[in-house]
Parts: structure tokens; C-alpha cells; sequence
């Protein structure tokens, strides 16, 4: 009996630690080729990479609040740029979170960094800080995210209008969003397989 005792007493904080929340999750890992036809005919938008269905993690949460407060917490944004024409253009993909029910604009968009050249380019982003954050209404979660090539003249700088779009198109990317809980750190180990 004292055995058993001491074996339910021994194992029932790893009982309660495997069954508690996860403070991070992966909300989606692509990599795919993006060229000036894909940016031409992408629908609803132009230049729109579009993150839905299986492609977006399946057991994001539902709340963003709680039980464990992503909403406050940061996103860690990875983008290893595979391809990318010659000419040192600055890029970058705005992305952003559309929900399932916003308020407002009805959506919120972040960013990787811009980058010149082929490589890994990495940041850690506050959900409190980016476009639009508080169009989310985060406690009835994220439906897809949208993804869009620009260059560096701002909001509206989409990478199929430019007369010299042949300085982005084609590209090869792999972009990572990991969601971290607010007073958590990005944990690299979570993502299998990062090329450097």
C-alpha cells in the first residue's frame, strides 16, 4: 500500500504537467514557390499567398485568451528565403490573421523583416503592437492568414504592380509563425527541421 501510495504521489504532478496547456504552438509552416502568374491570379487578392484548410495547424486553440493568454504573448516569425532573383530588391511578406469574427477593419497584419538576399531572417513581434491588432477579436480565434509579397514603400506596395517585378518573382520561401504565451520564450526545438 505504501508503494502505491508513493507511485500515485510521485506521478501525479506529471499527470497534472502533461494534461496543463501548451504556452506555444506552431500556427503554420509553409514553404512553397511564389511567382508573377501566382501573384497575377491569386484570388480574392492579388499577390496573396493564402494560408487555409491543412495548411494552418489544426489544433490551434479556439480562445486566444484562455485558458492560456496567447493574445498577450508574442509571435515569433522565421523566414528562410530559398530563392530570390538577383538585384538585392528589399522584400517582405506582410502577414496577416484573418478571424472568424473581427471588429473594426476586421483583420490584423504583422511582417517578417525586409530582406535583400537569400538566407534566414528571424523576429520576435508582440501581439499587442502590430496593423490593426485590436480588429481581432481573439477570444473566438483565427480562420486563416493571408500572406502578401511587398516591397519596401509601405502598405501598399504589392510586388505584381511594379514595372520591374521580375526583382521578386519567382521566389522560394519557407515562413514559420510560432504563437508564444504572454511570459514564455520562443522555443526553436518546437519547429523539426530548420535549415539553416
Amino acid at each position: 500500500m505504501k508503494r502505491l501510495v508513493l507511485v500515485v504521489t510521485f506521478l501525479s504532478p506529471m499527470l497534472f504537467w502533461s494534461q496543463s496547456p501548451q504556452n506555444q504552438f506552431v500556427l503554420f509552416d509553409v514553404e512553397y514557390t511564389y511567382t508573377k502568374h501566382d501573384a497575377d491570379t491569386s484570388t480574392p487578392s492579388k499577390s496573396h499567398y493564402y494560408v487555409t484548410g491543412d495548411k494552418l495547424n489544426p489544433d490551434i486553440p479556439t480562445d486566444w485568451t484562455s485558458p492560456v493568454d496567447f493574445r498577450n504573448g508574442t509571435v515569433h516569425i522565421r523566414i528562410h528565403v530559398l530563392e530570390k532573383p538577383p538585384g538585392k530588391e528589399p522584400t517582405k511578406w506582410t502577414l496577416c490573421y484573418i478571424p472568424n469574427h473581427g471588429q473594426g477593419n476586421g483583420y490584423g497584419c504583422t511582417s517578417t523583416d525586409l530582406y535583400l538576399d537569400e538566407g534566414v531572417y528571424e523576429k520576435d513581434v508582440p501581439m499587442t503592437e502590430f496593423w490593426e491588432n485590436e480588429s481581432i477579436i481573439w477570444s473566438e480565434g483565427i480562420k486563416q492568414m493571408d500572406l502578401v509579397i511587398k516591397d519596401d514603400s509601405g502598405g501598399q506596395g504589392h510586388a505584381h504592380k511594379r514595372e520591374d517585378f521580375e526583382k521578386f518573382f519567382p521566389t522560394k520561401v519557407r515562413i514559420t509563425m510560432v504563437q508564444v504565451a504572454k511570459g514564455a520564450t520562443y522555443d526553436p526545438s518546437l519547429v523539426p527541421n530548420l535549415d539553416q
